[in-house]
């Protein structure tokens, strides 16, 4: 998004004698946000333009004027990029692809070229580019705190192939063994667990409630009912306690890496 936007909703915050957070208060939104949205980091979602449209008496401008988003991102995922991107906490689940923000651009691609109907060489390079901006999170040595809980068949099914498969695998490791992911692994062997359905992102935030996001073929949904949520963070927590301890998943991953026939 271009600077034009946020530099408007900015003025008319101002025009209003509204503080961010006074405004974020009005509009239902977290003062991080409008910060995010009035520096052009941020383009609001379509719900989150009404409610400032509300809240500063536009109108309909900032919902009818949102700057075009054209990375590619899944309509059904677009309100848990925006979650992913405030969070100081994420905990992600992952039963059959490595979590997007972890992905290499090779693994992206072979992930996002198995879609149905096949996507168009330009709408696939979109779409690639959309996922490693995502991984820029981490590009921020401390914040956000991630840790991954991996089924080992994420690690066992070789996606794009062997190199592919070894490339994304040790990019893992990597992240794990600088201490910027936490990564454990539910080995094969175990059976039944509370995550079995799909997978799942949990996210906690420095001024608004920890929410979740579960994703399914073509569906996924943001989840903010404090109950549900707590109930899934159980669920997380019980399946935890059954993964891999970290020097285990990491050996593991390593093991698997090198059976891909990669060497350091």
């Amino acid at each position: 998004m271009g600077s034009t936007y946020g530099d408007w909703v900015k003025q008319q915050r101002e025009a209003a004698g509204l503080t961010q957070q006074a405004l974020a208060d009005a509009a239902v939104m977290t003062r991080s946000h409008i910060s995010h949205i009035e520096a052009g980091r941020r383009v609001p979602s379509k719900e989150d333009a009404r409610r400032l449209d509300r809240a500063l008496n536009t109108g309909d401008v900032l919902s009818s004027f949102l700057p075009q988003d054209d990375s590619a991102i899944a309509d059904h995922f677009e309100s848990a990029r925006q979650f992913e991107q405030q969070a100081t906490m994420i905990r992600e689940f992952a039963l059959s692809f490595v979590p997007g923000i972890l992905q290499t651009k090779r693994y992206a691609r072979a992930v996002l070229g198995a879609a149905f109907p096949p996507m168009g060489e330009e709408e696939r390079d979109k779409a690639v580019v959309a996922r490693l901006e995502r991984s820029k999170i981490l590009a921020d040595p401390v914040t956000p705190v991630v840790w991954a809980l991996l089924d080992e068949v994420v690690f066992r099914r070789p996606i794009g192939g062997a190199d592919v498969m070894a490339e994304q695998i040790t990019h893992i490791v990597r992240l794990a063994e600088c201490g910027r992911v936490r990564v454990h692994v539910m080995p094969l062997g175990l059976g039944a667990y509370p995550l079995l359905q799909g997978m799942m992102t949990l996210m906690w935030f420095e001024d608004q409630p920890p929410v979740a996001y579960s994703e399914g073929v073509r569906m996924g949904k943001v989840h903010d009912s404090p109950a549900l949520v707590e109930g899934l963070q159980g669920a997380y927590a019980l399946a935890m306690g059954d993964a891999l301890p970290v020097r285990e998943s990491l050996a593991l991953m390593r093991a698997t890496a090198k059976d891909y026939g990669h060497h350091e």
